[in-house]
């Protein structure tokens, strides 16, 4: 049997008073990849932020990564990013160091001590994205989609069960657009699960897998077939 990563049922989503989504039932296995589409408005972030604890879950039952979000209180918010990585479509990478630098301060901030340790895992998760020769520069120094293959590496720092991206190839031209996608196909070969939020269809013909449609406060599971 597949274990079951994410699952939903009967979920609203609301923002403040305002309801966004409604009668969510959904599920995602363990090595799933999958995308989360619809239009600017339809939700997408506010379904995002629920998963992470950024909006509380008030009506229906969910939970991720073995975290119930019915019952996720402040303190248990930070254990539960430990197990999720979480990419943005802008970076959010702290200009005033370089990117060892970058990923030295998240492991630090989730209780890493072992200097070695620290070092062999930021090696890893560069090389993981093609950009082991590039810790010594500022996210400056490099290109938007070298800061999205930076942000990639961040969060796999702490080996998350999920990986959430929001637009990740929001920022970034077509080219660069495949092939940070590519990165997150190969990590996704290797064993890790992604639930992707995306307005970029002609990544979705490209790279076709379970896909997920916010219209009209719901979410329905779109059926993709490759190489249409």
């Amino acid at each position: 049997m597949s274990e079951v990563i994410l699952e939903l049922k009967d979920v609203a989503v609301f923002q403040k008073e305002s309801l966004v989504l409604n009668n969510i039932s959904l599920h995602v296995n363990k090595g799933d990849f999958v995308y989360l589409i619809g239009k600017t408005g339809s939700g997408k972030s506010s379904f995002m932020k629920t998963l992470y604890g950024d909006l509380p879950l008030q009506q229906g039952t969910g939970s991720i990564v073995d975290f119930d979000l019915t019952k996720l209180r402040e303190k248990d918010i930070p254990f539960l990013r430990r197990k999720l990585g979480i990419v943005f479509q802008d970076f959010k990478l702290l200009p005033d160091r370089n990117i060892y630098n970058n990923l030295l301060f998240v492991l630090k901030a989730t209780g890493w001590k072992d200097s070695k340790a620290i070092d062999n895992k930021i090696k890893e998760v560069l090389e993981k994205v093609g950009m082991q020769t590039k810790g010594f520069k500022f996210p400056h120094q490099v290109s938007g989609g070298e800061q999205q293959r930076v942000a990639i590496a961040r969060a796999l720092l702490n080996d998350p069960e999920l990986i959430i991206a929001d637009e990740p190839t929001g920022n970034l031209d077509p080219q660069t657009s495949v092939e940070v996608m590519k990165v997150l196909q190969d990590i996704n070969k290797a064993g890790r699960t992604i639930l992707m939020a995306t307005h970029d269809y002609a990544l979705i013909l490209k790279f076709p897998s379970k896909t997920l449609k916010l219209d009209g406060n719901q979410v329905f599971e779109v059926i993709q077939r490759a190489g249409r």
